[in-house]
């Protein structure tokens, strides 16, 4: 599939009702984890992330970062570029305003295609608010220092084979979870990135309108 016949289709998607929270969960991590009891929902902090589509030899690409291992909890794990909205801000503005930060995105010829389902965070206390973007040509990118480790582009051909998506189990904070990810190449370095929890979420949903599905229901 084209980025052409790609953005096209999503263009087509976003007129209609979205996957939501049913597509979300196909890459949530089991047990979920949920808001503790008696938690006060004026305490979530919004945040936006961007998923930015762009073409490397015709064929759609996204833009995705690694964290630097000093960043916390999510150090070292792959994300969309995004963070905290500011006072005032849209959900577009503060995606648009963080990737540019994160990664030097210029923002001239983004143009914003719609916003995925809100997905809550309770680890982290936020509602993240994930905007899809596509621009038609690939920008020079920069990661910021300190904050982002390495850039990543996997194709959307690769996030949408079936054989992307594994199942593993790892312990945390004394619980043991069954992971399902998404395993992405780094052609660079000839490696292997594993995108789990909120971000394989978002992008579950956002192929989902493509009419992806998990192996597990196809």
């Amino acid at each position: 599939m084209t980025f052409t016949d790609t953005v096209a289709r999503l263009d087509a998607a976003f007129a209609r009702e979205l996957p939501g929270a049913a597509a979300q969960a196909a890459l949530a991590p089991m047990p979920r984890r949920e808001w503790p009891a008696g938690f006060n929902p004026a305490r979530i902090r919004s945040a936006a992330g961007l998923l930015l589509l762009y073409p490397i030899d015709h064929q759609a690409h996204v833009v995705l970062t690694l964290r630097a291992d000093t960043l916390g909890r999510h150090g070292g794990q792959v994300s969309l570029p995004g963070g905290v909205v500011d006072p005032g801000e849209t959900f577009e503005q503060a995606a648009l305003r963080e990737a540019h930060e994160e990664i030097a995105l210029p923002l001239d010829g983004v143009r914003i295609l719609g916003a995925l389902t809100p997905l809550d965070i309770p680890v982290s206390g936020f509602r993240l608010h994930p905007i899809v973007a596509a621009r038609a040509d690939r920008p020079a990118l920069r990661p910021a220092d300190g904050e982002v480790a390495r850039i990543l582009e996997p194709s959307l051909d690769e996030l949408l084979d079936a054989s992307c998506v594994r199942l593993t189990e790892r312990t945390r904070d004394g619980r043991t979870l069954t992971i399902p990810a998404f395993h992405v190449r780094t052609h660079e370095t000839h490696g292997e990135h594993e995108i789990w929890g909120a971000t394989a979420m978002v992008i579950a949903e956002f192929l989902a309108l493509l009419g992806w599905q998990p192996r597990s229901t196809q």
